[in-house]
């Protein structure tokens, strides 16, 4: 192994904290990775990384080490992409991390079109509602909805959609259907954690609070959507989550006069990444994707005021 891919392996051992993890994302062997910063170390006379049975942590000279590690690493893949320019072909691997849910729908679609497009591509995808930080975890792009945090990144913005209130039809026979916000404290609410962290949902662009104590808190929005489904309470989702749904008749929509909130849905990307081809092939089929099936169609009919 040459010195540029010991860096490759050293960065990724010290991002994930793990031989092991790094092995199974660089598709090597446990025991090459674990050669390879062997020899990295003695080529330098410094221990880089602490092991121990139950952890990997950088030295000090580690953690020097990794940042001008990094660097190197972006400096040589920058130059790649601009020497490539615009007649690069798509090749090697792209990593990308989306919502569960909205991949499943939305992402896992593009990313066969992409892979069925370019034949030298690999796409690693990651589904997940936790928070990914995209370079310290070796993410090529992220696909996000809502306001975005990170002005580091670059955002291609790829549509939008809405927050929308939900109940199942069963549910609200037998509880009635709220008639304001305020209405909400009366009734048992099902909590998307990531979305719901203080249990306060807004109303009227925001001009309206309500602080809901819920009954049954969930982490994933599809476990959210199907206690609602299942007539356990009223929970909130996002337009392209509950539609299917809510067209059959499964789900029926709640003081959506109430709830214009309008949140984007962007495609993030380091700065670094901006020449890609592999990022840009699967930006171009993005994009083709979602202008032929937009992310907020008008809405179902089937609504309670």
């Amino acid at each position: 192994m040459d010195r540029f891919d010991s860096l490759r392996v050293f960065v990724s051992v010290a991002t994930h904290g793990s031989f092991a993890e790094a092995a199974r994302r660089l598709r090597l062997s446990p025991s090459v990775v674990t050669r390879a910063i062997a020899d990295l170390e003695h080529q330098l006379g410094l221990t880089l990384l602490h092991r121990t049975t139950r952890s990997v942590r950088l030295t000090e000279r580690g953690e020097i080490y990794l940042e001008s590690s990094r660097r190197i690493l972006t400096d040589v893949e920058t130059s790649d992409a601009r020497v490539r320019g615009a007649n690069a072909t798509p090749r090697g691997l792209l990593t990308i991390t989306a919502p569960i849910l909205f991949g499943r729908l939305h992402v896992l679609p593009i990313v066969s079109k992409t892979l069925k497009t370019h034949g030298e591509l690999a796409i690693r995808l990651t589904l997940s509602d936790r928070y990914v930080h995209l370079v310290d975890e070796g993410v090529d792009v992220a696909v996000r909805i809502g306001d975005l945090a990170d002005s580091s990144l670059m955002a291609a913005k790829l549509g939008s959609v809405t927050r929308v209130l939900v109940a199942s039809p069963a549910y609200l026979e037998a509880r009635g259907a709220p008639r304001t916000p305020d209405d909400l404290v009366d009734h048992d609410i099902v909590s998307f954690e990531n979305v719901d962290a203080t249990n306060e949902w807004r109303f009227d662009a925001g001009r309206k609070t309500v602080r809901l104590s819920p009954r049954l808190m969930v982490n994933s929005a599809d476990a959210a959507i199907a206690a609602a489904e299942s007539g356990l309470g009223i929970t909130r989702a996002l337009s392209y989550q509950v539609r299917e749904a809510v067209m059959r008749g499964r789900l029926v929509l709640i003081l959506a006069d109430r709830m214009p909130e309008i949140l984007p849905v962007n495609a993030v990307f380091p700065a670094r990444r901006q020449a890609s081809a592999n990022l840009n092939a699967f930006l171009e089929t993005a994009r083709g994707h979602f202008k032929a099936h937009p992310l907020n169609p008008d809405p179902p009919e089937t609504s309670v005021p």
